[in-house]
């Protein structure tokens, strides 16, 4: 039974690695769009939203749109991506601004430059991530030091 209060932080912790990674790898990808000064006039060829609902005493919905956008590089490649969480007033066959990294994997952007509102979003998740991932540690590290701490009276 010991193993499950090292089992389920373990598995806690895979998942918090999993999403730090996935937070930094995007937030590297739209910053080296940005940097990398190549821009394309793109159309929303489709725009939708997402509906999630959490279970539970309280529920709540949480509701996100996404973007299709299609463009062409310099060299003339189309290239189509989705976006999560644009500006809700761009429709469908509005031209926009891409912001494009070229390159075999094309990573594009239709997000405005915002680098400050950008990197504190980024820190805000990692934090919250970094404490929940320290917890976890805690709790394994203050569990083994409960159940090796086994001092008998001496008679």
């Amino acid at each position: 039974m010991d193993f499950l209060f090292y089992l389920i932080p373990t598995v806690m912790i895979a998942f918090i690695a999993f999403w730090a990674y996935r937070v930094l790898r995007r937030w590297l990808q739209i910053r080296r769009a940005w940097n990398s000064g190549l821009t394309a006039e793109g159309r929303c060829l489709k725009a939708f939203t997402t509906v999630s609902k959490s279970m539970g005493e309280h529920s709540s919905v949480h509701t996100a749109i996404h973007h299709v956008y299609e463009f062409k590089t310099h060299d003339g490649r189309p290239v189509r991506f989705e976006e999560e969480d644009g500006p809700m007033t761009t429709i469908e066959g509005d031209f926009v601004t891409v912001y494009y990294a070229d390159g075999p994997n094309v990573v594009a952007t239709a997000h405005e430059p915002g680098r400050l509102k950008q990197a504190a979003a980024g820190f805000g998740i990692l934090a919250f991530l970094g404490v929940a991932f320290a917890f976890c540690v805690g709790f394994m590290v203050t569990y083994q030091q409960m159940v090796s701490d086994t001092s008998f009276p001496t008679p």
